[in-house]
């Protein structure tokens, strides 16, 4: 049940990050769920290296930070491409 959980939650913070971000329509479902987990993850180590605990966690602070994560995600792919 794990596994399905952070697909989820990385498909909707993925998918509030496209509509922020403006990729929404180029993306599509999986990409709205590679740019939420990998955005979780690079959000949750950003937040962890400034000292905050609990980034990970499945409550509204970690969705927070897997889309501040996903979006500077989006960011980064934009700049680079």
């Amino acid at each position: 049940m794990g596994l399905i959980a952070w697909i989820i939650f990385g498909a909707l913070a993925g998918w509030i990050a496209s509509m922020i971000a403006g990729t929404n329509e180029r993306q599509g479902a999986i990409g709205n769920i590679l740019y939420g987990v990998l955005g979780a993850f690079l959000g949750g180590l950003i937040v962890n290296l400034l000292g905050s605990n609990g980034a990970i966690d499945f409550n509204v602070y970690g969705l927070l930070v897997a889309i501040g994560g996903a979006v500077l995600l989006t960011w980064l792919t934009k700049k680079l491409a």
